[in-house]
């Protein structure tokens, strides 16, 4: 079920008002869900490996900060119920948010929209950003997994980022490789991150390319259009009409008629006396 489900008691089919708690609790998911999204990101790693793949010392920093997730998850889940009216009636109707509270790795499926909104905004920078938040996730994870595992050359986090940077461009120097089982499943998911990254720029660089092919043949001059061409036979009917309009705009007293067979000369009819 959605987390942003809307809430239970309210109308499926009715507008929910800005001031009633349908409003509100809008408002407060638009400002904190992308804040949400990307803490489960960003800690997806931690979440993700148990606390004995941890040194002894650092075991006590785990479990604080996995409580204090826990914590920030159920004042999230508690805000939006009060705010949707029926706290109780909203955690029921929303079981993912509140097995997100007791197990935080649940609440990395939320993250997802991250890159559903992004591919429905063509948001670039926003998903590189979330690919590079994943593959820094992958490297860590490897890290731990790998570092005092036997036959494993990865053991520091160093190498551990340099094998994730080599993967997810599809180079495969094999200079570093995951011998556990967690750490090649954590390799897989590398690949399919660095595939759909480089096909996501490739789409990019493509369309940039064409839009500017576009926007170039559109600021091209268009050629004029050239006047149909003027035969003989059309030359010499205009010319017979302009010599016929001349001959009848001509007073008859102006008129002469040349003598046949005469050059230069004129007759002049006989006037009656």
């Amino acid at each position: 079920m959605n987390d942003i489900a809307r809430r239970p008691d309210a109308d499926p089919g009715g507008d929910l008002d800005a001031g009633g708690p349908g409003g509100r609790l809008a408002a407060y998911q638009a400002r904190t869900q992308v804040i949400l999204d990307l803490l489960a990101l960003v800690t997806l790693w931690f979440v993700l490996v148990p606390p004995w793949y941890y040194d002894q010392d650092v075991q006590g920093i785990w479990w604080a900060l996995r409580v204090a997730l826990s914590v920030v998850y159920g004042i999230d889940l508690a805000i939006r119920g009060v705010l949707a009216g029926r706290p109780v009636r909203y955690a029921r109707a929303n079981p993912l948010a509140l097995a997100a509270v007791l197990f935080p790795p649940v609440r990395a499926i939320f993250s997802i929209r991250l890159v559903r909104d992004t591919f429905r905004r063509g948001h670039l920078t926003r998903f590189l950003l979330t690919a590079a938040v994943l593959v820094l996730d992958g490297a860590i994870i490897v890290y731990l997994y790998e570092r005092h595992a036997p036959h494993s050359d990865i053991h520091t986090l160093g190498e551990s980022v340099w094998w994730a940077l080599v993967t997810v461009t599809t180079v495969g120097y094999g200079d570093y490789t995951p011998v556990t089982v967690y750490g090649r499943t954590t390799a897989v998911f590398i690949m399919l991150v660095g595939l759909l990254t480089l096909a996501v720029v490739t789409a990019q660089v493509a369309s940039s390319f064409v839009a500017q092919a576009s926007s170039r043949t559109q600021r091209s001059p268009q050629p004029e259009a050239t006047p149909p061409e003027v035969t003989l036979a059309e030359l010499d009917r205009r010319l017979a009409r302009i010599e016929e309009l001349l001959t009848v705009s001509t007073p008859p007293s102006q008129r002469t008629d040349k003598a046949p067979g005469t050059r230069g000369e004129s007759r002049t009819q006989p006037s009656d006396p």
